[in-house]
């Protein structure tokens, strides 16, 4: 890594410090790769094409803006740079080029041959930047009949199983999970294999290529369900929220809400019964241990619901609580975001946007022994840090002023 070749912001701290990151991304699952990246500390270099940045930040419904700036963009790129630059123009490719010689890893998520035809694909840049760690996450991996397909969480879903255990019952329809679960998790993927990668590297002086994917993220969520399918070789099918292996392990409706539930050992499940003075349920064969409670599942989920149903989440939780039971309240995002044990685990914070003001966002979930959390920078403006990026990397006023006017650049100076 060059040090003198890229602008150091000075900002960053965590234990990621020093590593420089360029991101070619769009819509979730490389930017949350990034952003995990800058929370832990490096510095994410965000290259955007002119002349409006990458459509989060401009595709979005009305009610998704805070301000300018549209929520869905800002939520998983804080503490990044950006920089608008046109990979098309041969002046826009030098500019990246320098910008690659003093970086430790590079992210994309654009479909397969993109990057190639523009000339920054992975066996290219390894010949002329062997110390680079190159991370792609694509739809379906780079090997195999469906490499050059396009992907989609909802279609990622779709093929993985998710789907097809996801949903009231078995008789019922298939249903995505709500949230963008496969490229969330592609992100995270990516996180792992380009730092185990980066430390590799650290030792052998070279980097290589991390190749993963939406499809592989749900494929990976299915440990559970696929371990059944290879014991037994039945077809695991939608529990709705019931366990593949222990019972009662669900959610129950209460007199005002919802609770789930975890009792997932014998030991709670005697206790369970006699929080709910279900004693006789003990002596029951059809209850007596986890298999029979999983055969005759309808039946137990008919007794307990009708039993939850007599009083409130609150009340439930109260006798739970003191009885040591594993339960939660089944809480909307909006309650989610109020809830005392989120918000002490400063898994909803303020960052501070550059426009906008304050913001909401997600915290960063991994917290490290005597150091401070993340920096709480708010997602960067459309070539906000431009000029000063490229005066890092040895341009002059006069060479950024020719840039921007021929629009191979994008300067946002507030």
């Amino acid at each position: 890594m060059s040090e003198d070749n890229v602008a150091d912001f000075g900002t960053n701290h965590g234990p990621l410090a020093g590593i420089r990151v360029v991101e070619l991304s769009h819509i979730l699952s490389a930017p949350t790769c990034g952003m995990m990246l800058a929370d832990l500390g490096a510095e994410v270099i965000k290259v955007e094409r002119p002349p409006r940045g990458e459509s989060t930040r401009f595709d979005t419904v009305d009610e998704a803006w805070i301000g300018d700036q549209t929520a869905s963009f800002m939520t998983v790129n804080r503490n990044k740079y950006s920089l608008g630059l046109d990979l098309k123009a041969p002046e826009g490719k030098a500019v990246l080029h320098r910008l690659l010689a003093g970086a430790d890893i590079l992210i994309e998520n654009y479909r397969p041959g993109v990057l190639d035809r523009l000339g920054f694909g992975a066996e290219e840049l390894k010949a002329r930047y062997p110390h680079l760690v190159y991370g792609s996450i694509t739809g379906y991996g780079l090997t195999g009949p469906w490499r050059d397909r396009g992907g989609f969480d909802l279609v990622a879903q779709a093929m993985s199983g998710i789907m097809s255990i996801t949903g009231e019952g078995p008789d019922r329809p298939p249903l995505k999970c709500g949230s963008p679960m496969t490229d969330i998790i592609a992100g995270l993927l990516c996180v792992i294999g380009v730092l185990a990668a980066l430390n590799e590297r650290n030792g052998t002086g070279n980097g290589q290529h991390i190749d993963t994917s939406l499809l592989e993220a749900g494929v990976i969520m299915t440990y559970w369900q696929s371990a059944l399918a290879f014991a037994s070789g039945q077809t695991p099918r939608a529990l709705g929220t019931a366990h593949p292996l222990y019972a009662p392990y669900q959610a129950f409706e209460t007199a005002d809400g919802w609770i789930a539930l975890g009792t997932a050992n014998e030991a709670n499940w005697r206790r369970l019964l006699d929080i709910l003075e279900l004693q006789a349920l003990g002596q029951d064969p059809r209850f007596a241990d986890a298999a029979a409670r999983m055969k005759n599942l309808a039946a137990l989920d008919a007794i307990l619901s009708e039993r939850f149903r007599t009083k409130t989440t609150e009340d439930w939780m109260t006798v739970l609580e003191e009885t040591g039971m594993p339960a939660g309240p089944v809480l909307t995002v909006n309650e989610m975001h109020r809830h005392p044990q989120v918000l002490a685990r400063d898994m909803v914070m303020e960052v501070s946007h550059s426009s906008v003001g304050p913001v909401p966002a997600i915290g960063c979930p991994i917290k490290f022994s005597g150091r401070e959390g993340p920096r709480r920078q708010g997602a960067p403006r459309f070539g906000e840090h431009t000029a000063e990026i490229l005066a890092g990397l040895g341009y002059d006023e006069a060479e950024v002023s020719v840039l921007v006017s021929q629009g191979v650049v994008a300067v946002d100076n507030g």
